[in-house]
């Protein structure tokens, strides 16, 4: 607080006032000092060069996660190759049930010949007529082989459900023991190694 002087009396000179500049606490001055030494490390913190050890750690977390992506990458080319193996088999077994289906019916056409060329033949007047028949009987059978179907003989074999259907049983005999083929009411088929249409038979039984 800035004292005050009695005024001059009598035409005496005023003397000056003088105001003292303030004193600064010394515990202020040492906070100041203390946040300019911070801000200084904060400046020198951010213009820090990285160490070794945290640049090894930046490769390594850097490394990690390409592999990551790797492995995902393989994943995904992986479930994209295994569709399309799925799409091709889906699309093989639609053509062959495709194909079998049509066999199916070539084969009713050839035992209907088959038969025609059984009754036929039994008649001299329809000589010519049979003869045609068997030619065609022919051509399809060639068409059948070329598309790997082929009839497989099934007469004095032992019987095989894999292979024929017993429609009848007949007796036995010496040349025919039990559970040989005797005859065949419809040819079997194969295509490639497996059955196309099983063979329907009859069947020899003792007793």
């Amino acid at each position: 607080m800035t004292e005050r002087k009695p005024r001059p009396v009598n035409g005496e000179a005023e003397e000056p006032l003088t105001v003292g500049a303030p004193e600064v606490p010394e515990a202020a001055m040492a906070a100041g000092e203390e946040g300019e030494a911070a801000a200084d490390r904060e400046g020198a913190a951010a213009t820090a060069v990285p160490t070794v050890e945290e640049l090894e750690a930046e490769v390594r977390r850097y490394k990690a996660e390409a592999e990551q992506h790797w492995r995902q990458f393989l994943h995904a080319a992986a479930d994209l190759e295994n569709y399309k193996k799925q799409a091709a088999r889906a699309r093989e077994e639609a053509v062959e049930r495709t194909r079998r289906a049509m066999l199916a019916v070539v084969l009713s056409v050839v035992d209907n010949i088959e038969r025609a060329l059984e009754y036929g033949g039994q008649s001299d007047t329809a000589a010519s007529i049979v003869e045609g028949i068997r030619m065609t009987h022919r051509q399809v059978l060639d068409l059948l082989a070329n598309m790997g179907v082929r009839p497989f003989e099934a007469v004095g074999k032992p019987f095989d459900a894999r292979y024929h259907e017993a429609v009848e049983v007949v007796p036995a005999s010496v040349e025919y023991p039990s559970g040989t083929v005797v005859a065949e009411v419809q040819r079997g088929y194969l295509i490639g190694d497996e059955v196309l249409r099983p063979a329907r038979v009859r069947v020899a039984r003792e007793g």
